[in-house]
């Protein structure tokens, strides 16, 4: 049988795995941390298991479900209680807008219903389908510039930024329409209205949703990858750290642990399903050209504050948002008790999100300076001042890739590049998405590309 390595053990390499394994290839995933699951990692707070990286699943796309099931989870799965969310704009808790793509908004009466702009910012966004046509978009743009040009400053900070913000870490200013939006991107194309574009997208999205836009897993998510890691289907090893990967006449060598005591792991294909730093430095001898696209990729960290609260009240929904201009380290709190069907035993656990691309004071503090500020905030985010009965400080580091204008055609290059090399492959957020259904649907792609390559190589 041929012999398939994956890099990375997060969920695209324990995916690129499960489907290596469907295409009858012998696997062995070789992760360098202790844990696997990458970003979906299950922790323990109060007694009670949450998830400290990614928390919810888009079901809209069908790749993340599909897998949880493949992997035996379909009964596990929970929908939430509740999908409506609060807004904190000029010191003022507002609902967030219904029917907006990313925080562009497709419908002027929801917006207006919801009191998130001022008298002025309603008039900007309320003039928009009268302003000449947009022209078809055929290059890419920045979404805080389109937005901003459209439909005002304060659409950008006070609806753009959090949401978009809350999936990328980023700045609407810096980040591609077409990789982050690609369905407006494509209506776009026709030129016209950017509120149209945004309700003919929206509408869209209604008329085929079956079932709740999000799904998650009794217990969290980070249950998914030990689930297709305890499948049998495939090796795993971790605390294994690939040095190096080198061609040979009959394949790869991949070159893993500390000098001297270095071992040779030798591979028919491989797919890399790490990070794009860490892919770069392993693809500079095999594939030089997708090295330095992907070493152009900037990345944005962030920590995961978790709290378990006793005898606490907390508005309705199932979270808040934190709008670009109101300066505080907080992005976003996830009501976890609330926003999911769990039994917490009377307490209340919430999550906030702290960091972004250019703000990383509040993440160079220690943990606990960290926690002490994360809970001056939650007085005037939530009316909270009671002493937690626990705290979980969760740091990704250089975890979320940003999708700069031109990415889609960045990639598109990495994977040409990859391609000129028989067996090789790659995936992960850097690549189509950085949610999970989107790392599944890349590594889906991988291990095609590694089948059709090797097809190729052995007529």
């Amino acid at each position: 049988m041929t012999r398939l390595v994956v890099v990375g053990g997060g969920i695209s390499g324990l995916a690129a795995a499960w489907f290596g394994a469907e295409a009858g290839f012998t696997v062995t995933v070789l992760e360098g941390s202790p844990e696997l699951g990458g970003k979906l990692r299950v922790g323990e707070l109060a007694g009670h298991r949450v998830d400290v990286g990614a928390e919810a699943m888009l079901t809209v796309r069908p790749e993340g479900v599909d897998l949880l099931t493949a992997a035996g989870l379909a009964g596990e799965r929970i929908a939430p209680t509740t999908i409506s969310a609060g807004l904190r704009v000029q010191g003022r808790l507002r609902p967030l807008p219904a029917r907006t793509m990313l925080g562009v908004p497709a419908s002027v009466a929801a917006v207006r219903e919801a009191g998130v702009l001022s008298a002025a910012g309603l008039t900007a966004l309320e003039a928009e389908p009268a302003l000449p046509p947009l022209p078809p978009l055929e290059d890419d743009a920045a979404v805080g510039t389109l937005v901003r040009e459209r439909m005002g400053a304060e659409v950008v900070e006070r609806l753009v930024e959090p949401l978009l913000g809350g999936v990328y870490a980023g700045r609407a200013d810096a980040l591609s329409v077409r990789a982050t939006m690609p369905a407006l991107a494509e209506r776009l194309r026709a030129g016209g209205s950017l509120t149209s574009a945004a309700q003919a997208v929206t509408d869209t999205g209604a008329r085929a949703r079956t079932e709740s836009v999000f799904t998650s897993v009794r217990g969290g998510l980070g249950r998914l990858p030990q689930a297709l890691a305890g499948s049998g289907r495939f090796a795993v090893r971790t605390g294994v750290t690939v040095r190096e990967i080198r061609r040979k006449p009959s394949g790869f060598a991949l070159e893993c642990g500390a000098v001297p005591a270095s071992e040779l792991v030798e591979a028919d294909a491989v797919v890399v399903a790490v990070p794009a730093g860490k892919a770069a430095r392993l693809l500079h001898a095999l594939a030089p050209i997708a090295a330095a696209e992907l070493s152009g990729v900037e990345t944005a960290s962030m920590a995961i504050v978790s709290f378990a609260f006793a005898g606490v009240a907390l508005p309705q929904g199932s979270g808040l948002l934190v709008a670009g201009d109101e300066r505080l380290a907080t992005k976003a709190i996830t009501l976890t008790s609330q926003k999911w069907p769990i039994e917490t035993h009377g307490l209340t656990l919430l999550r906030a999100s702290v960091g972004r691309v250019g703000e990383t004071a509040a993440l160079q503090l220690p943990d606990d300076e960290l926690v002490a500020l994360v809970r001056r905030e939650l007085h005037p985010l939530l009316g909270i001042d009671a002493e937690p009965r626990d705290v979980l400080v969760t740091r990704w580091g250089g975890g979320l890739p940003q999708y700069a204008v031109g990415h889609v055609e960045r990639i598109a290059r990495v994977r040409a590049a990859l391609a000129a090399v028989p067996g090789l492959a790659g995936c992960g957020a850097v690549f189509d998405g950085v949610g999970i259904p989107a790392c599944v649907g890349s590594a889906r792609a991988a291990v095609d590309q590694v089948v059709a390559s090797l097809a190729v190589r052995g007529q």
